[in-house]
């Protein structure tokens, strides 16, 4: 079964001529949706339907989508609440240090002082650097800061990333 990574979700209509409104997972809108690619639809228990982007733009914090063969709201509606994915050999390359939200969530992190902290459960894209939410047990979640100074080192393979914590990260 072909593996398909999740790149927006369709939140609500646009006006009356088929646009959807989308609230994206990608850092690569401008290149996901540009006219011609297509998408995969998934709905519930549904199967997936492919998409072709007809028209893309931005309009406050959504983009806004036109595809092909869908010209009015009518055709649009049932797409709310949907979710929008590419294939895996859709996913563009990334540079060093630059990784998928999908390989980051469910690693391990270590302290550089070699105490198990947690597992990344979410990430939260904060405009200049993401911020990392690590499940402690029995303990709050612990807040890392994807920048240099703090994650020192990601290693997929072995599932597991070593941080410094700096002054005032542990709410101990």
């Amino acid at each position: 079964m072909e593996k398909y990574f999740d790149v927006g979700k369709i939140v609500n209509t646009q006006g009356l001529k088929g646009e959807v409104r989308v609230i994206s997972f990608t850092d690569f809108a401008e290149k996901r949706y540009e006219k011609g690619n297509s998408l995969m639809l998934f709905q519930d228990q549904k199967s997936p339907i492919e998409l072709t982007i007809k028209s893309h733009r931005k309009h406050k914090n959504f983009d806004l989508l036109m595809f092909e063969g869908f010209h009015n709201i009518n055709q649009v509606e049932p797409f709310k609440g949907g979710t929008l994915r590419v294939s895996a050999d859709e996913q563009h390359e990334l540079e060093e240090m630059e990784y998928y939200y999908h390989e980051i969530i469910g690693l391990s992190v270590i302290s550089d002082q070699d105490e198990e902290l947690g597992k990344i459960k979410e990430i939260l894209p904060l405009g200049s650097n993401d911020v990392w939410v690590v499940t402690k047990k029995g303990q709050k979640d612990l807040l890392i800061p994807y920048i240099k100074d703090v994650v020192k080192e990601v290693d997929l393979e072995s599932g597991m990333v070593r941080v410094t914590l700096l002054e005032g990260m542990r709410d101990e």
